[in-house]
Formats: structure tokens, sequence, C-alpha cells
């Protein structure tokens, strides 16, 4: 199977890609939202940074992957990733990825809180996103800029959550075997297989693990299953292949996980990117 190791990544820095669109150069100025936009080659990795400000990553093509010392969240089409302002962490890139990238200020209107997560993108936000890219970073606020911008917000606002995320727990020794796992994924681990790994009774195990993931045990499983896969499928992997790479009994399972999480199966999902 092939390895992903979402949390290591090839230094780049932003100065070698895009000068201007570096957002170290525009986060400062006095605008509650700026937007800038990338292209990436295949495989393209940045190293640890962070943001002043918070951060809502889109991909409007290809997949790309976050990852910060607390877990990974992966942005398939229609999704989009949001950092809060200060957190470190590293970018993935899945295939050739174009971004879609705003910095918004903390006390903004539709700044999305302090925790990461992973944001539904609609056709409005979407067409939204691409509209700031070409927006000047110094925008007129009363004019229709800081209109598209002010609309940008409010959407941003209303943008629901979707579960495509794998949280890290605190304990040391569960970040651990969650690390070994997405080393090798499998959907068979069982509760009672890491607790008794970890020396712990299944009801500490059970409640520990919810408590800080904020995850089941099994939906944290399915979730880190699927961070391994997205990726994979960009790649251009068979679905069989993957579905058995994971430990699923059949394609048929996988396809059956996959269609609840993402809402599409991951033959029509593929064929979006």
């Amino acid at each position: 199977m092939t390895r992903i190791p979402v949390w290591v990544f090839r230094f780049c820095e932003w100065d070698s890609l895009m000068p201007w669109n570096n957002p170290a150069l525009v986060e400062h100025l006095p605008r509650p939202i700026v937007a800038i936009g990338n292209e990436y080659p295949p495989a393209f990795e940045l190293d640890w940074h962070q943001h002043r400000r918070g951060q809502l990553l889109y991909a409007a093509r290809g997949v790309v992957v976050v990852s910060t010392r607390h877990g990974a969240w992966v942005a398939p089409p229609e999704r989009a990733i949001w950092t809060p302002g200060g957190c470190s962490h590293a970018v993935r890139m899945v295939g050739p990825v174009s971004t879609r990238s705003v910095l918004i200020e903390p006390d903004a209107h539709g700044s999305l809180g302090d925790r990461n997560k992973v944001i539904q993108v609609s056709p409005l936000l979407r067409s939204l996103l691409e509209a700031a890219c070409d927006v000047e970073p110094e925008y007129d606020v009363d004019g229709r800029d800081g209109m598209v911008m002010a609309l940008l917000l409010e959407e941003l606002a209303r943008a629901p959550t979707v579960p495509l995320a794998v949280p890290f727990p605190k304990t040391v020794e569960i970040v651990r075997k969650c690390q070994s796992f997405l080393d090798r994924p499998t959907a068979h681990d069982t509760i009672d297989q890491w607790s008794a790994d970890l020396n712990m009774g299944r009801r500490v195990f059970t409640r520990m693990f919810r408590r800080e993931t904020g995850l089941s045990f099994g939906a944290w499983r399915q979730q880190a299953c699927l961070l391994i896969a997205l990726p994979r499928l960009a790649a251009g992997e068979a679905v069989t292949t993957i579905a058995l790479d994971l430990g699923y009994e059949s394609p048929a399972a996988f396809s059956t996980m996959f269609k609840r999480l993402i809402g599409v199966a991951p033959s029509r999902y593929r064929m979006s990117l």
C-alpha cells in the first residue's frame, strides 16, 4: 500500500512560488478580508508556517491536505479548509492544484472560529471565492469590490461544517497509536484491540478518545481511512485496490462508507477532479 505521511512535508518557501501571492505581503492590509490565488504543480508541499489571520483554503482544482500538530484535514472538490490565525500548519497538494485562499481578521464577521474545520462550498460561495481573487488587495470597501467581499464574508458565516477531519487526541500514547494507524490503516481495528494495546479499560479508552478528539472511535477510524483514500483516488488508483488495502471486505463496503461521508460514489468523485 502507498504510504501517505500527511504530517511530513518537503520544505518550500512562499517567495519561490509566487511572490505577489504571498499571504505575508497582504495580511497586514487594513481590510477585514483579503484573497489570493495560486497554481501549484503536482505533489507540491508547503512546510510548517502560520498566518496572523485565519485562512480558508479552497482548491478550485485538485485536493489539498492540511496538517497541524492536532490532526489532519482534507478538502476534495466543493470543500474548503479553515485554519485559525496563529495555528502552525503544513499543506500538501495532490495532483496539480489551483487554490483560492482568503485571509480573515479574527474579529471580522464570517471568521470561522478558533478551530480547524472543513466547510461545504456552495456554488455561490465558489463563485465568490473565484471573484475575490480578482479583487485588488487594497480594494474600495464602499465600492463594488467591497460589496463582493462583504457578501463573501456573509456566505462564509453560513457555510456548514462537514466531517472530513482526523483530529489527534492529547494523550501522547494515543497520539502514537493514531499515527501508526495512518501509516497502516485498516477498517477492521476495534476498540478492544486499541484499549488492550494501550493497557486501558474499554470504557476508559472510549471516554478519553471521544473527549480528546470529539469523535467516536468508529467515526475517527472511518475518517482516517477516508483521508488516506482521497489522495489515492485523485492519483488515479483503482477503487478495488484502495478498498482492499484499507481492509474493507469488498469495494462495495468501501463505496458505501465513501458515499455516506462524501455524498458521491468513489468513481463519481474521481470524475469530478
